[in-house]
């Protein structure tokens, strides 16, 4: 029995678990959840599936899970993918942790900026974009070390699911107004995340052959 997703397509939390899925070779049963403009998840019968009314919802069997953070962790187990997890390193798996709790920082700056934007969602649109800016700056400065240290994703040489939960909301940080223009290893390290085999798109993230090189990178190929 594979595990159920209810699913919004334009969830940048919601494709976390279906990109989570797809990197580790798992497949998922989809229930298309109206979030907008039905407002599907506020309805009696997805709120008794989950009360607090949020996206995504993964079950399998009598597991009913509710935090995206959860799903992911939960879907590289059920593969057999531990690696994913940074491995037994007690400091890798700590680094793992820190860039997890970051992504809610992502989630709650740059997800309501987008949501503010696309959605009409009430926000402090200036607070949001600031905190946003703050996050991509802090991102940005991490990738630069860890590149000087010769480490090309978050936690280490290997994408993890630190990769995975901070990706969506991330690239798509300039649908709530957020430029990732003045982030040159942030898009590196995005472009090494499309790379990856089993990567899936979702509206507004495309593969990684279907995007015009980054610039200088033709001149270092001739």
């Amino acid at each position: 029995m594979r595990p159920t997703l209810y699913d919004y397509v334009l969830s940048p939390s919601c494709y976390k678990a279906r990109l989570m899925a797809a990197l580790v070779g798992s497949e998922l049963e989809s229930v298309a959840v109206d979030f907008h403009p039905g407002g599907d998840h506020r309805k009696p019968e997805f709120l008794m599936l989950n009360p607090a009314g949020t996206l995504p919802v993964l079950t399998h069997g009598g597991l009913i899970l509710t935090e995206t953070t959860a799903m992911l962790v939960y879907l590289v187990r059920l593969a057999g993918r531990c690696e994913w997890l940074g491995g037994e390193d007690p400091a890798s798996a700590a680094r793992v942790q820190q860039w997890l709790a970051f992504s809610a920082r992502l989630t709650a700056s740059l997800g309501l900026a987008r949501l503010h934007d696309m959605l009409g969602r009430p926000a402090d649109i200036d607070a949001a974009r600031w905190a946003g800016t703050l996050c991509l700056r802090e991102l940005e400065s991490a990738l630069v070390e860890n590149r000087l240290l010769g480490e090309d994703f978050l936690a280490g040489n290997a994408p993890t699911v630190a990769d995975v939960a901070c990706f969506p909301y991330v690239m798509l940080a300039p649908d709530g107004g957020v430029s990732l223009d003045p982030y040159p290893a942030i898009r590196a390290w995005t472009r090494r995340i499309r790379a990856l085999p089993g990567f899936v798109e979702m509206p507004g993230i495309h593969r990684l052959h279907d995007l015009r090189p980054e610039p200088g990178e033709a001149e270092a190929a001739a």
